[in-house]
């Protein structure tokens, strides 16, 4: 599909495709754009953020890098939005505007890397594919304040592994994630989740940044269950691909893999 917005650029079905999915990823990165709109080459890549930002269809802002310099970040303007009829969840930040230690684009740069993972990757198992993401801006039962950082759907064999996402980059006290599993725990016996969602029952899968924090959760986790909850960290996911056995139990030290 093709079509002229008005303003300079011939779109394609692949900047659709783009615009689509940062509607759901909200603020992306050059290297999660090249993953989801399947670019090969880092300079396309760069050729074409810059031309749906100039057409108005991107904002652009910058993150201060660890090394003193930026990169560049995106977000569906609102024109961007209304084009591929997807809600408009703007960040609230200036244009071209260098953001510094914020704590939400780097959270969600983290959650979205971990989609990429999900959805653009090989699943490593015969007939596995992905199914559907589903990101969350209100919590997801009633009578609850927990709102997920995304969940997951992937077929395999027979059966379907339906899973939360929490990313855990240390800034919650232990009271916080103590909350938050017992959230977890009440909503896996309203019998809401599987009304919401059509599957008998569900994992959450817990992404650290460190194994020190993987650990420091899994103990905290363990005081209360050791059921539903799966941790790694990305360094592992990094390192062997999230499919591989990385991940861990609240009582159980053993490496797993979650299919």
């Amino acid at each position: 599909m093709t079509g002229n917005n008005g303003r300079g650029i011939v779109l394609q079905e692949r900047d659709r495709h783009l615009l689509r999915e940062i509607a759901v990823m909200r603020v992306i990165d050059r290297e999660q754009a090249k993953c989801v709109a399947g670019f090969g080459s880092t300079t396309r890549t760069n050729n074409r953020l810059l031309a749906l930002t100039r057409a108005g269809l991107l904002r652009r802002f910058f993150q201060g890098t660890t090394a003193g310099g930026k990169k560049a970040l995106y977000a569906l303007s609102q024109t961007g939005a209304n084009l591929v009829s997807a809600p408009y969840r703007g960040l609230r930040r200036s244009r071209d505007e260098i953001l510094v230690a914020d704590f939400f684009v780097t959270h969600q740069l983290s959650v979205n890397q971990i989609y990429c993972a999900l959805k653009y990757q090989p699943i490593p198992f015969p007939d596995a594919r992905f199914l559907r993401w589903v990101s969350f801006h209100n919590p997801i039962g009633s009578g609850s304040s927990l709102i997920p950082d995304g969940y997951v759907e992937v077929a395999v064999a027979n059966k379907i592994l339906a899973a939360f996402l929490e990313v855990d980059l240390g800034h919650e006290s232990r009271a916080v994630w103590k909350t938050k599993v017992q959230a977890y725990l009440r909503y896996a016996v309203t019998g809401d989740f599987a009304k919401q969602n059509g599957q008998p029952q569900f994992r959450a899968l817990v992404v650290a940044n460190s194994e020190r924090r993987m650990n420091s959760l899994r103990v905290a986790t363990a005081e209360l269950t050791d059921k539903i909850f799966w941790f790694t960290e990305f360094e592992s996911i990094n390192r062997d691909c999230l499919w591989s056995p990385i991940w861990r139990r609240p009582k159980d030290d053993r490496r797993q893999s979650l299919l």
